[in-house]
């Protein structure tokens, strides 16, 4: 019969063992004491050994009831511990989160929410994975990644895609540049210059989205070189290699050998994204999008 047994029987022996007193253990449960008397006597019958050894004066252990009574608070324990478990999982304060990210993004304030998240969510196992927009797409597609964060991403079935966060675009010119000094420039000026800029397998609305600032001017820039990372174009924009159109972020890592400039009356932005699967609704996923989607990047 032992699997008659339930987690209530447990609790009231448990309170029984720890107060030796069937009053003051019917009270710390709150139930009367002729049903809790009565549940004991049936735990005993189902184990078939008397747990208590009772007078009209005081209550003991039996030399089962003291083998049972670490079993049984051992039982709780896990139990109770199971739950908590589960609850956890429950607000998305335990497992694994894969996020893919843009390199660019680590130049807004991301690696601060990054932060904030891990001290908001420790027992959280938080894997980043750089990469372009598009191989970033690819994983959330995949199911390789939980979550991306992107930049100007191609419209895709499947993902729900949020902007986070908007910037402007900047040229980016050599020092020696003839133009260096001046404070803004229009597109207009970079017709006949060489653009070193990154590769379209990045991600195709990334790669066009900026050219269309100079559609207005009607031309399209010649690119000369390609670089997959912003901080090795700006090195070979400092080399005299050509010039670029970058988000205004990538002035945080401009060295002294180029300068970024304003470009006047260009009014199309770069979107940082937030992307996820559509009806992903895994608790640790919300949590993630919603510490991102009320941050600030």
């Amino acid at each position: 019969m032992d699997q008659d047994i339930e987690l209530r029987h447990l609790r009231y022996f448990v309170a029984v063992a720890e107060e030796l007193h069937f009053g003051r253990a019917a009270e710390r449960l709150h139930v009367s004491q002729p049903p809790l008397s009565q549940q004991i006597r049936k735990l005993e019958q189902m184990i078939g050994y008397q747990l208590f050894a009772r007078t009209s004066r005081s209550v003991s252990l039996t030399v089962a009831g003291e083998a049972f009574f670490e079993a049984a608070r051992r039982t709780l324990r896990n139990v109770q511990r199971d739950i908590d478990e589960a609850r956890s999982v429950g607000r998305g304060e335990v497992g694994s989160l894969n996020i893919g990210f843009v390199s660019s993004g680590m130049l807004t304030a991301l690696p601060n929410i990054l932060r904030t998240y891990c001290e908001v969510y420790p027992r959280v196992r938080l894997r980043l994975h750089e990469s372009f927009t598009a191989r970033v797409m690819e994983g959330l597609e995949n199911g390789t990644l939980d979550a991306g964060i992107l930049r100007d991403s191609d419209p895709a079935e499947g993902l729900h895609v949020k902007t986070i966060f908007s910037e402007p675009f900047v040229a980016v010119l050599p020092a020696t540049h003839p133009r260096a000094k001046q404070k803004s420039i229009s597109p207009a000026a970079l017709r006949n210059e060489p653009f070193v800029y990154y590769p379209r397998s990045a991600g195709a609305r990334a790669f066009e989205k900026p050219f269309t600032i100079f559609e207005e001017h009607g031309f399209q820039p010649m690119i000369v070189q390609e670089a997959s990372h912003w901080l090795t174009v700006l090195r070979l924009i400092g080399a005299g290699l050509g010039v670029t159109i970058a988000p205004e972020c990538v002035r945080r890592i401009a060295s002294p050998e180029v300068v970024c400039l304003t470009l006047r009356k260009a009014e199309v932005v770069s979107n940082i994204e937030l992307a996820r699967v559509v009806g992903d609704s895994r608790p640790i996923v919300e949590q993630f999008a919603k510490l991102v989607e009320s941050a600030r990047l």
